[in-house]
């Protein structure tokens, strides 16, 4: 496969890599001979020789930017970006139980999700954009939800940010097709269970949904409404991201990739 996508040797930069979907993107990477660059606020388990961990507060530009210096002093270039970090905190914008309380959205929420998942998701993709654009030659992936159509209750703010993640791509793609750099989106669906879906985010979410945790979790098996019958795994999003960032996709660009197993069909 690795003959076949061509991706060996090159240089991606993967924000939020240190867990989750992040996480498994990398450790595909590096089975592709891709030389890795994990920007996040902490490291992850996996070492590796072809990884560089950056310590990068994706919503700082100093951050970011002395970041991607580093990656180019480190590894000569880059190829390509998986804007992958992103944040969601379930809260309900009137909770009619409780009005105020700590499950309703409120400034502090609001803004540190549109930091992480909008503000960050420009600034990566413009310093490493001014890279790409010179080389002409690159793709940037920008990781989106299904959520970011069809809306998602509870999770009205993060629903909000990953449809701007459509907007971005298809803006981007625009513009930079240009200089011959491509820009594509993913949005996973319902995918199998991560580290990530702590008791206090299930909590948030059974409370905005009026059920209880044991009621919510049984509905992550509940794959009636996908077409294939069963969740997503991450090595999925994994592979989509490899092939996304080889030239066997050379001619796909401004457009965000469901993997959903046929559950979000836009």
């Amino acid at each position: 496969m690795g003959y076949w996508l061509g991706i060996d040797g090159k240089v991606a930069v993967v924000t939020g890599g240190s867990s989750g979907i992040g996480a498994s993107i990398i450790e595909s990477l590096l089975a592709q001979g891709v030389k890795v660059a994990n920007f996040d606020i902490r490291d992850g388990e996996l070492q590796d020789d072809n990884l560089l961990f950056v310590e990068v507060d994706v919503t700082s530009r100093e951050a970011v930017e002395e970041g991607v210096a580093k990656v180019v002093e480190t590894f000569g270039t880059i190829d390509g970006l998986v804007n992958n970090a992103g944040i969601n905190i379930p809260t309900l914008l009137v909770d009619t139980k409780e009005p105020g309380s700590k499950y309703e959205l409120n400034d502090a929420i609001f803004d540190k999700m549109i930091a992480i998942n909008q503000k960050g998701l420009y600034l990566v993709a413009q310093a490493v954009g001014r890279i790409l654009a010179d080389k002409k030659h690159g793709v940037i992936i920008n990781m989106g939800s299904e959520s970011g159509l069809e809306g998602s209750e509870g999770q009205s703010c993060y629903a909000a940010t990953k449809a701007a993640v459509y907007s971005f791509t298809r803006s981007w793609a625009k513009e930079l097709g240009k200089s011959n750099v491509r820009v594509v989106g993913l949005a996973p669906g319902i995918m199998e269970e991560t580290g990530l879906r702590t008791l206090a985010y299930e909590e948030a979410l059974a409370y905005t949904r009026n059920k209880t945790v044991e009621e919510l979790r049984a509905g992550y098996t509940n794959t009636s409404t996908i077409p294939l019958g069963r969740d997503g795994k991450l090595s999925e999003v994994a592979d989509a991201v490899c092939y996304l960032l080889s030239d066997r996709s050379s001619y796909i660009t401004g457009v965000t990739i469901n993997v959903a197993g046929g559950k979000t069909r836009g």
